[in-house]
C-alpha cells in the first residue's frame, strides 16, 4: 500500500507541531522531520537552532553570549555552534 502524500501546507503544520515539543524527541525523529522539510522545500528558519546540526540532538545548552555572538554546546556530541544574534 502506497503512503499518502502530504500537501505542502500539511507538511508545514506537521513541522510546526513537531518543534513545539522538541525536548522529548530523539535525533532520529529530528532527522526525519528535516528530510520532510527538504522534500517539500520548506525552510526551517528559526527551528534549525533548536537542534545540533552535527548529531541532530535537541539537547543544547548556552555557553556564553558576548559581542553579539551566542555560543551553544551540544550535550550529546560536545560540539560548539556560534550564532550571530541581532
Amino acid at each position: 500500500m502506497a503512503k499518502k502524500r502530504l500537501s505542502k501546507k500539511e507538511a508545514e503544520e506537521k513541522i510546526e507541531k513537531f518543534f513545539s515539543d522538541i525536548k522529548n524527541k530523539t535525533p532520529e525523529e529530528v532527522r526525519k522531520i528535516k528530510r520532510l522539510a527538504m522534500h517539500y522545500n520548506i525552510k526551517l528558519g528559526k527551528f534549525r537552532k533548536k537542534f545540533c546540526k552535527y548529531c541532530f540532538s535537541p539537547k543544547l545548552r548556552v555557553v556564553s553570549i558576548k559581542n553579539g555572538i551566542k555560543r551553544v554546546r551540544c550535550e550529546s556530541c560536545g560540539r560548539i555552534s556560534r550564532w550571530k544574534i541581532s
